[in-house]
Parts: structure tokens; C-alpha cells; sequence
């Protein structure tokens, strides 16, 4: 019996769109669009999945050559959850120069464990690293 044809992969689309809130309008429509791909079809499959979720949602579109499509989405980005937990609307201007904002290692932990399927860390303290670094190049302290 002969193993089944992998289809053939045409373009890769990677977006950032709102969780729940995907429509034709750019960057959705054009990216989609220029693949030939059924934008309409994405959108409501992409706000299905990600109703319950809250912020930016990176999601890599995968094209294939009969123009159907495949996608998978990935956690918030980690400066999001970052601003969210130090409840700022944005980093600081100046990182480095001056503190904007304190986060504990607690929070520091739950984004860790929360973004731990998306890093490549072996560990959570690895994780925790990561979290603390980003924090430091947005101005925020991390504080016991």
C-alpha cells in the first residue's frame, strides 16, 4: 500500500493579529490574499481558536498548493505578558537608563510557565532568565 502524498507547501505567512478579532482588513487580507488563499475561511477558524484568549496571537499560515491552508498559533508574545503583569501599556523609552515598573519573581515564574512550550529552554529557571532579561531591556525591575 503506498503511503499518502504530503502536499507541497507554497508560501509560509507568519502574522500577529488580536486573539478573536482576525477580518479581511490588512495585514490579514493582503498576506492571505497575494497566497490565494479563502481569507474569510481563516478568519473564522482563527477567531474559533482563540476566543478565549487575550492579546497578540502569532500564528504561522501554512499555504499549500491547492491553496488550502493549515495554521498554528503560538502564546502572546512575552513582552506583552511582561506589560500585563506590570500593568504598563509599554516599555520603557530609554532600558537601562531608569526603572518604569516592578515585577516579582512570582509573576516572573507564571509567564515562564506559561511561555515554556514557545522558549527554547530546557528548564524553568532557564525560562525564568529569559523573562528577566526581557524585562530588564523594557526598564522594569524585578523586586523580592
Amino acid at each position: 500500500m503506498a503511503a499518502p502524498k504530503k502536499k507541497e507547501v507554497v508560501s509560509k505567512i507568519k502574522l500577529q493579529i488580536q486573539a478573536g478579532a482576525a477580518n479581511p482588513s490588512p495585514p490579514v487580507g493582503p498576506a492571505l490574499g497575494q497566497a490565494g488563499l479563502n481569507i474569510m475561511d481563516f478568519c473564522k477558524a482563527f477567531n474559533d481558536q482563540t476566543k478565549g484568549l487575550d492579546g497578540p496571537i502569532p500564528v504561522v499560515i501554512n499555504a499549500y498548493k491547492d491553496r488550502s491552508f493549515d495554521f498554528t498559533t503560538k502564546l502572546s508574545p512575552m513582552s506583552y505578558m511582561i506589560k500585563k503583569a506590570a500593568k504598563l501599556k509599554k516599555g520603557s523609552q530609554t532600558p537601562g537608563l531608569g526603572v518604569i515598573a516592578k515585577i516579582t519573581p512570582e509573576q516572573v515564574k507564571e509567564i515562564a510557565e506559561a511561555k515554556m512550550q514557545d522558549l527554547n529552554a530546557n528548564d524553568i529557571d532557564a525560562a525564568c532568565r529569559m523573562v528577566e532579561g526581557s524585562a530588564r531591556s523594557m526598564g522594569i525591575e524585578i523586586v523580592e
